[in-house]
């Protein structure tokens, strides 16, 4: 059963994905390659292409929400097709796809290419993985780290991060602290145990958008500030890179290097944000409506 829910780019706009315009086609006898091999093949960013199709529209059977180009059901590079939990995710996708002009630019999609993540799963990983590779980045979170000069840059780290380590302090219920030895700060085993409880209570489409963030911005305390509304993503990304910016500040920057990096990280960190409030979403409401 199947009903349509709208259509987007009529007049020529529509979405771009990474994953669904993978050949489908099944790779020959002659491939030696094992299946992990096939996997990061798959997975390996396409080349910009020439737009192929007109419009962009959404159609919602028993699996899920899934994007149509023109006539063609999008699919995953593994050709799986492309499902998404929520209405909203949907939408958000085939926005992606529908803001693309001539050419289809792959590598701005990151809600396509998360969403191809989350259905093809190409490292086999499961959800104590996803923890796990969200956790290893609380050893080394860069507002935990501190510098001992110039005095300056202590006292803007001092300023500017300090507030947010309190805050995850006070609404994790943790210890943290900061410390300028090269081996990082002494994290408490029950800190983890905190971090890694509520981690574990987001389904593994969201923990795929965490880590993403997490990796973004190299701090999963700044992530989590960020996923739970206590940072804005400007803020979030600036404070990843405070120390980098009070250079910039201090020698300059390159005219269009520095912005444009900025501008991509920018990116990143709010769809992953995005997409894990997405994801989030559906299941949150249905836990409420149980309640109720």
């Amino acid at each position: 059963m199947w009903r349509s829910c709208f259509r987007l780019g009529a007049s020529g706009g529509s979405f771009p994905c990474r994953p669904c315009l993978v050949s489908a086609a099944p790779v020959g006898s002659g491939d030696q390659a094992g299946p992990l091999s096939l996997l990061r093949r798959s997975y390996a960013p396409p080349a910009e292409r020439k737009k192929f199709y007109q419009n962009v529209s959404i159609t919602q059977g028993e699996g899920g929400y899934e994007i149509n180009l023109d006539h063609r059901k999008l699919k995953t590079p593994n050709a799986r097709l492309f499902t998404v939990p929520s209405e909203a995710l949907a939408v958000a996708v085939a926005t992606e796809w529908d803001s693309q002009q001539d050419t289809i630019k792959f590598y701005t999609m990151h809600l396509t290419t998360l969403c191809n993540t989350s259905l093809d799963n190409p490292s086999q990983r499961n959800k104590d993985q996803l923890i796990h590779a969200s956790m290893k980045f609380l050893d080394t979170d860069t507002i935990c780290y501190r510098v001992e000069e110039p005095e300056t840059l202590v006292e803007l780290q001092k300023n500017e991060w300090d507030p947010v380590i309190e805050w995850a302090e006070k609404r994790y219920d943790v210890k943290l602290g900061s410390s300028t030895n090269i081996m990082g700060p002494d994290i408490p085993a029950k800190t983890k145990e905190v971090f890694i409880s509520h981690l574990a209570s987001y389904n593994m489409w969201a923990l795929q958008g965490i880590e993403f963030v997490v990796t973004q911005l190299k701090s999963l305390i700044l992530s989590l500030g960020l996923i739970d509304r206590h940072l804005t993503v400007e803020k979030a990304v600036l404070l990843s890179r405070l120390e980098e910016e009070y250079q910039i500040q201090k020698w300059g920057n390159v005219e269009w290097a520095h912005d444009y990096e900025l501008h991509e990280l920018r990116a990143r960190t709010a769809a992953g944000t995005l997409f894990v409030h997405l994801c989030s979403e559906s299941s949150a409401v249905k836990h409420k409506l149980l309640q109720e």
